[in-house]
């Protein structure tokens, strides 16, 4: 296979240099054009290297919103069921829902609430039901991001796999030629 005229980290660090697309062009020997597709591809692979990167730390970042989203999810529907008690008439539910004001903040200093009047319990719970699937609509999501990683990952070590079993050596090979460009990658500082 020919070597590439083209070496993506002296590209990168004439970019970052300030050298115009032409003058890198001419020093390779190749067109401008040539060039503007090697950066294109260049931003692609750094992209794709930090979101592979990234994944644990965003895969964790996600698990603690989901734990978040329980919680408020949680709330949500504490509040749905006393609003749903209380728009059948049951009066201990808007006992509970009074109880649990009872200070505000006027002008930065906390007040005892002396009264309160509580909108149409219809109203609200139909708010709280609006969260509930605004909240269900973001877990869903998320659950969907991480399946979609962890999918990714199946097939990387599917396809290495099947790699091995035709040729170990070319296994080794790829693994060792990814695992350099990642090293390469992470060292080149990108803005």
């Amino acid at each position: 296979m020919p070597k590439p005229k083209i070496d993506k980290v002296k590209l990168n660090q004439m970019l970052k240099a300030g050298k115009s697309q032409k003058a890198i062009a001419q020093l390779f020997g190749v067109t401008a054009g040539a060039i503007s597709k090697a950066k294109k591809e260049l931003n692609l692979c750094v992209v794709k290297n930090v979101a592979l990167e990234n994944a644990g730390r965003v895969v964790d970042k996600n698990l603690n919103a989901v734990d978040q989203l329980q919680k408020i999810n949680d709330y949500a529907n504490e509040l749905l069921d006393l609003l749903m008690r209380w728009s059948r008439g049951d009066k201990t539910a808007l006992q509970i829902l009074e109880s649990q004001v009872r200070y505000v903040k006027v002008n930065g200093e906390e007040e005892p609430v002396k009264e309160f009047k509580i909108k149409d319990p219809r109203e609200l719970a139909l708010k709280a039901m609006a969260e509930i699937r605004g909240q269900l609509k973001l877990q869903l999501e998320i659950f969907q991001t991480l399946y979609d990683m962890k999918a990714v990952e199946e097939f990387q070590t599917e396809v290495l796999e099947a790699i091995g079993e035709a040729s170990p050596d070319v296994r080794v090979r790829i693994i060792n030629k990814l695992s350099r460009k990642r090293a390469i990658r992470s060292t080149i500082k990108f803005n």
